[in-house]
């Protein structure tokens, strides 16, 4: 029998037409079900062999080789989350089934999972969909598993006002802060880092010397090394930290067991940041807009985008001009040119309209 029983699970074992030997769980305990998938799988082979058809992959193939693939993918949790959401719907599915209009209607009526309750937002479902709009292009033009990618349509959301905070906010909030989260606050101010960047902080990447720090590659959203240029805060918040820790910049104080020792900060941590903004009495805001505030004093205080977008790592100037309209500097001699038409021909055009 070209079937067995191993642990509870049935696998088979034949020989294609062509000669290549198939060895794979089946996975179900049921053999009734095991025969048919068995007696697919052979048929399927037999049309690849001797039709010359190509074989058919279904989603959930297709999810493990992405996870292969982009296994040093620094968002591969987010990936396998959204994974997770369409897993529910197209297990065991033929990628060459999966349309547009599934995928939409399947959207449309998605909800939060787990405590959250209600709907997700619409950068939640964009995320969603632009995941498996990925996923199908990249069995279709790198691992030649589909003819074409279907066309997903994945509109992105309409581009939320950036948040940040005025001089008096940030002093409150740094005022309410505990004490071991003051100088990480401070710092983001001074540098703009993300909260990964700064957490994650170690000795090795800092040079007082010559007041740089720079962030590798692996640990940038982007991939790409960047160089921070540290400012007079920025320093002494560092050397504030010097004797605290062999490895990390930033710690904080932890009693476990009737120990106390010094452990690195976690990323995911937002309780002590939340009670801050509380305290200060400000809401809506996250730790990230703590690089929005430091990209928005420096545009107001004049810096140009061009430098701003190599300060905060941004692969993108795209990404820098949604701070362009805090500082409209650059455009004030270009609106003179205006003054010279209301005055033309020396008749003041605009005292007479007023």
């Amino acid at each position: 029998m070209s079937i067995k029983l191993r642990y509870g699970v049935w696998h088979c074992d034949f020989v294609t037409a062509g000669g290549k030997r198939v060895r794979k769980s089946l996975g179900t305990p049921d053999k009734k079900l095991a025969l048919e998938l068995h007696d697919k799988l052979k048929a399927d082979a037999w049309k690849v062999d001797r039709l010359g058809e190509d074989p058919e992959y279904t989603f959930d193939e297709a999810c493990l080789r992405w996870l292969k693939d982009k296994q040093h993918k620094r968002t591969l949790r987010n990936d396998k989350c959204k994974m997770r959401f369409w897993l529910i719907h197209f297990k065991g599915r033929k990628l060459s089934s999966i349309t547009n209009n599934e995928c939409q209607d399947l959207i449309a009526k998605m909800k939060n999972r787990g405590s959250q309750k209600g709907f997700p937002s619409q950068s939640s479902k964009y995320s969603h969909l632009a995941f498996i709009r990925s996923l199908l292009r990249m069995a279709a033009n790198e691992w030649g598993w589909l003819k074409s990618a279907p066309y997903i349509k994945a509109i992105p959301p309409r581009q939320v006002r950036v948040k940040w905070l005025t001089r008096e906010q940030a002093t409150a909030l740094i005022d309410n802060a505990v004490d071991y989260l003051k100088p990480v606050i401070t710092f983001a101010l001074a540098t703009g880092l993300r909260r990964g960047n700064i957490l994650g902080l170690e000795w090795s990447q800092v040079d007082l010397v010559r007041k740089v720090a720079w962030i590798n590659p692996e640990q940038s959203k982007n991939y790409r090394a960047i160089g921070v240029s540290l400012n007079d805060t920025a320093c002494k918040i560092i050397r504030d930290q010097i004797g605290r820790h062999t490895k990390y910049v930033f710690v904080r104080e932890r009693k476990q067991n009737g120990v106390t020792d010094l452990v690195p900060m976690t990323v995911n941590a937002n309780k002590a940041f939340n009670s801050a903004m509380k305290l200060a009495g400000l809401e809506g805001f996250h730790f990230h807009d703590l690089r929005h505030t430091w990209a928005s004093w420096l545009i107001q205080a004049g810096v140009p985008l061009s430098a701003l977008q190599e300060m905060g790592g941004w692969e993108s100037i795209e990404m820098v001009k949604r701070y362009a309209h805090l500082s409209p500097i650059h455009l004030q001699e270009h609106a003179k040119n205006i003054d010279d038409i209301l005055n033309l021909n020396g008749t003041n055009m605009a005292r007479k309209i007023i």
